[in-house]
């Protein structure tokens, strides 16, 4: 059978739609994969109402989806080192002519039937871990994974806040317990974002609306404030709030993406505390096997990540469902 059903987004009119369209032939140093499971991102929702935009795509649409877990279907010219079975997660993008490129935004992904990955990209999977916990890896995990333990440095008990408890804060949250930071401190304004933060691992979950913050934040560290901050939500008032709430040298990383500028009100205060702001922007191809890992090892359980799944027909469900928050979704998967 040489078609596939495939959701497409078409960029000049942000169309959404599942199409037949040509099964996708693997090239020399490819692989074809049939997909078992795709994540719905927060990414996703914002290609389709035209928040982003593709920088490298050829053409006027994509196949979306960039969390992506399957089999290997059949090996293309001069791979080696693969068999047609093997259950394998894909990175989130691959380097092409020195630039990174995005699976499903800079060109196709896997809400399809099969996807064309290069085999460069391809991690094994253990049989333990399913493959609707292993999709969600690059990006809602391996983002955050990235930004504690590259970017933000975390250390065993140092204190942390974890702004915005979506789908890669509750991830942070769990991940930060993980390398030991203490304590764990979430922030969101809705509550039921902020019973998933304690549900993850956090100590403490305050409201950001809360006038007492600040109070509660020095009160769970002794004084001390905070020593790493994540800004996961991508919003200037956030930024804001967790400056103030920084120890002496205390890092701000923004993970969360915004147009809008960025701006330190008090810039005397930043200096004399010698505060710092570190930008981060998903991550690196060993931090996905290091998770594969962790999950392989008992170390790390991705089950309860894991709100629904939808079949591929129902994506616009999906996407609705991501960008109203509906069931306070941590993330969905659609399986074709």
């Amino acid at each position: 059978m040489d078609r596939m059903r495939a959701v497409r987004l078409h960029l000049p009119t942000r169309t959404l739609s599942v199409q037949e369209v040509a099964k996708p032939v693997p090239g020399p140093g490819e692989v074809l994969v049939k997909v078992g499971a795709a994540g719905v991102c927060l990414s996703d929702v914002h290609l389709a109402d035209g928040t982003l935009t593709p920088l490298y795509l050829e053409g006027e649409s994509v196949t979306l989806g960039h969390e992506v877990a399957g089999t290997i279907e059949t090996l293309g010219p001069g791979v080696g080192g693969w068999t047609a079975g093997q259950r394998v997660v894909l990175q989130a993008g691959e380097r092409r002519g020195g630039r990174t490129h995005t699976r499903g935004v800079d060109y196709d992904g896997g809400w399809a039937e099969y996807a064309v990955a290069s085999a460069t990209t391809l991690v094994a999977l253990p049989s333990t871990l399913p493959l609707e916990q292993a999709a969600i890896i690059p990006d809602a995990v391996s983002t955050p994974w990235a930004a504690v333990t590259g970017t933000g440095d975390v250390r065993p008990a140092q204190a942390v806040g974890v702004w915005g408890a979506g789908g890669l804060g509750a991830h942070a949250v769990q991940l930060l317990r993980a390398v030991g930071a203490y304590p764990v401190i979430a922030v969101d304004p809705h509550p039921a974002a902020r019973d998933r933060a304690l549900h993850f691992g956090a100590d403490l979950a305050l409201d950001s609306g809360d006038p007492l913050l600040r109070e509660q934040v020095l009160g769970a560290t002794g004084g001390a404030g905070l020593e790493a901050a994540f800004d996961f939500a991508g919003a200037p008032p956030v930024r804001e709030q967790a400056l103030s709430v920084l120890a002496p040298k205390g890092r701000l990383v923004l993970v969360g993406l915004s147009d809008q500028p960025l701006t330190v009100d008090r810039s005397t205060r930043f200096s004399y505390l010698q505060h710092r702001i570190l930008g981060h922007y998903g991550s690196e191809e060993h931090h996905v096997a290091q998770l594969v890992r962790l999950a392989e090892g008992g170390r790390l359980d991705f089950s309860r990540s894991i709100t629904d799944v939808l079949p591929l027909e129902e994506v616009a469900t999906a996407v609705r469902r991501m960008e109203t928050k509906e069931g306070a979704p941590v993330r969905l998967i659609l399986r074709p």
